[in-house]
């Protein structure tokens, strides 16, 4: 594609921040562009095809509040397809139980099943309904939890475990990364997008281009240039130099601040804040489908299994696997296509798997898809001989397809969230978008930060028409 010698926005990054964000400013009359290095949109919220399978990569599951989201910043269309997930199973040492995961179910299931007192329950649901990620609220998700079930390892299970599989918290975090969070999932329940993420990002696509933003796939950024007064003054994509007034970066945050600027255009007060952020931990995923003609007995939409005997956000991201989430695909999710997949995923880190020499990588992809199949199949009896495909990701995986470090799949840990808000400040004219802070995981949290950044973004731009008038 050709790209134009100027425009107002250049949005680096399609995951689903950077393409709401695109959308916005897109539709308030700026010229955007939208590039992505990759050959299609969605970033971690996207989908491929092997032969007649296609693979949702994200967890198909997210709150309600990504239909009023899809509404206001797409088209009701899109929010249409939002429809409420039927069950979430749990499975481990501690219990097994089903529930539609809303707060009335939670609260019933926590007073009867774990014996919690009635208004336990509703003082821990009220003070997480006030949190807040701009308040100065120093209590970890360890505090937290002991102040209202002390001892209960079971409840923190309970409550504390989808949640780490979606934004990596762990209970040494600051309450509020698990708090809003989970708030926003206590209110209906859980969801998916009807139609799979192909159909989703499509979509996306054509409100796109209807608001007149250009789209470049393929395309890398490699530099953010700026003007003698430090303000942005464009970018430089596959080599070639292109003006911009401003920048929305959709990518990770540390990229962003050291290789698409320098470290040398930041204030050492502000690049002493960059050098504490910590990066996420990252995913591995192994994606099964099923022979034409075999099929699923429903065993829930989304299981949390586990063989180890407690709650340990550590053992969640050990090499040695005994905590997976399975994401079962039902014709449903997909009413013209009559497949069956299954997507187990399990957190991980990049240094269990970054030394390893190209036949230890395989090696050890093999033993993950093995090892899933061994365990899926106290599910689904005879899992082996029902599938045609099976398919490892890894760490490496996610950072060669996102060029997030370390293949970092919830981008930074909760200090990046102050530096990511305030990059702006330091180099007018460029604003974040990615995962930060754990808060802005998971769809509907990207979604919603592309939205915050857009609208500051946009103040900016207005500023500077006002400016030059």
């Amino acid at each position: 594609m050709e790209l134009e010698t100027s425009y107002d926005v250049v949005v680096v990054g399609g995951g689903l921040g950077g393409l709401t964000a695109a959308n916005i400013l897109g539709r308030n009359g700026y010229r955007v562009l939208l590039v992505e290095q990759h050959f299609q949109l969605g970033g971690l919220a996207t989908y491929f095809r092997r032969g007649r399978h296609i693979f949702d990569v994200a967890l198909h599951g997210f709150p309600v509040g990504m239909k009023k989201t899809l509404r206001k910043y797409w088209s009701p269309e899109l929010a249409g397809h939002i429809v409420q997930v039927k069950s979430v199973r749990y499975d481990n040492p501690q219990f097994s139980l089903e529930t539609d995961f809303t707060e009335v179910d939670f609260t019933n299931k926590l007073i009867s099943y774990f014996g919690i007192d009635s208004e336990t329950v509703k003082a821990f649901y009220s003070e997480l309904a006030g949190m807040n990620f701009y308040d100065l609220n120093t209590m970890t998700n360890r505090e937290l939890f002991e102040k209202y079930f002390p001892g209960r390892n079971d409840v923190v299970r309970l409550l504390m475990e989808p949640i780490t599989y979606a934004n990596g918290s762990t209970l040494d975090e600051p309450a509020i990364t698990y708090g809003i969070v989970f708030s926003n999932f206590m209110s209906k329940g859980v969801y998916t997008f009807q139609g799979g993420t192909d159909l989703m990002l499509k979509m996306m696509k054509t409100i796109l281009n209807n608001n007149g933003v250009q789209i470049s796939l393929r395309s890398k950024l490699e530099k953010i240039t700026l003007d003698s007064n430090k303000r942005v003054s464009g970018v430089v994509i596959n080599g070639q130099p292109v003006k911009c007034r401003s920048v929305m970066s959709n990518g990770n945050l540390l990229n962003t601040v050291y290789d698409y600027i320098g470290r040398d255009c930041f204030s050492p007060e502000f690049i002493e804040k960059v050098e504490t952020v910590r990066l996420n931990n990252s995913s591995c995923q192994v994606y099964l489908g099923l022979k034409q003609g075999e099929k699923i007995d429903y065993i829930g939409d989304l299981l949390f299994s586990s063989s180890w005997p407690e709650f340990d956000p550590a053992r969640l991201i050990s090499s040695e696997v005994t905590s997976r989430t399975y994401s079962i695909y039902y014709p449903e999710i997909r009413p013209d296509n009559n497949d069956y997949t299954v997507v187990a995923s399990m957190n991980a880190t990049y240094h269990d798997w970054v030394g390893l020499s190209a036949s230890q990588y395989e090696d050890r992809k093999k033993s993950l898809i093995e090892d899933t199949l061994d365990a899926l199949d106290k599910y689904i009896p005879g899992i082996r001989d029902k599938i045609d495909y099976a398919e490892a990701a890894t760490p490496i995986t996610f950072k060669r397809y996102t060029l997030h470090g370390e293949g970092s799949s919830f981008g930074t840990k909760f200090e990046g969230l102050e530096v990511s808000m305030q990059l702006s400040e330091q180099v007018p004219g460029v604003f974040h978008a990615g995962s930060v802070g754990i808060i802005m995981s998971g769809w509907l949290g990207a979604a919603n930060y592309g939205v915050i950044a857009a609208n500051q973004l946009d103040k900016y731009l207005s500023f500077d028409i006002a400016d030059a008038k």
